[in-house]
């Protein structure tokens, strides 16, 4: 299971900080705790809005409804209690870094493992190609350099589709560690699918 981002008691804790800098309303506080954390640590509505619930309850936030929004607002008790863990809330925040860190960590270490993988097919099926074409008869001509060329080109292009999936993926995959939400079915597909995807490739290169 996916360890959480916060220890017990510290996004309660966290919320409260960011309301005594002003009022917000739910989603604001999601962006606010985003932008703290560059994007790798994205609150679901189902996580900050309990909170912001038992908070009121404990009658350290307020709340006021303006149009569709509803706003929270620090209250004099919810101060008081910032005030009283002070020493505790300023470890939280390097804490939830190193945290995020981690996580950010272990999935870029499996995507990169996959994608080194792929890679390494691809020159491996390319290697293959060549040596067939060679037991074939066929040998490269000097009239066939621009079809060397076209191929370096096409190298390219492959490897900036390869780098712009890894990158796109990479920022999805940690989007949902960071919320708990990555399971091990997430990453059977993922693995399931670059080996069908290496088949047909490398089917692709042979042909």
């Amino acid at each position: 299971m996916t360890p959480p981002v916060f220890a017990h008691g510290h996004l309660r804790l966290y919320l409260l900080s960011l309301l005594a800098d002003e009022p917000m309303h739910g989603y604001e506080l999601i962006q606010a705790l985003e932008e703290r954390f560059g994007g790798t640590y994205v609150p679901s509505a189902g996580t900050i809005y309990p909170r912001l619930a038992k908070l009121e309850e404990d009658g350290l936030v307020s709340k006021t409804v303006d149009g569709r929004k509803t706003v929270y607002a620090i209250t004099d008790a919810g101060r008081a209690e910032l005030d009283a863990r002070a020493g505790e809330l300023d470890g939280i925040e390097s804490g939830v870094t190193d945290s995020v860190r981690r996580l950010a960590d272990d999935v870029r270490s499996s995507v990169n493992s996959a994608m080194k993988t792929l890679r390494a097919d691809l020159a491996s099926a390319a290697r293959e190609a060549k040596a067939d074409a060679k037991e074939a008869g066929r040998t490269i001509r000097a009239d066939a350099k621009p079809v060397q060329v076209d191929s370096r080109g096409a190298l390219a292009n492959a490897e900036l589709a390869i780098n712009d999936f890894r990158h796109q993926l990479r920022t999805e995959l940690r989007k949902r560690v960071v919320r708990g939400e990555l399971s091990d079915e997430t990453v059977a597909v993922l693995t399931t699918g670059l080996d069908e995807l290496r088949a047909r490739v490398t089917a692709s290169l042979k042909q």
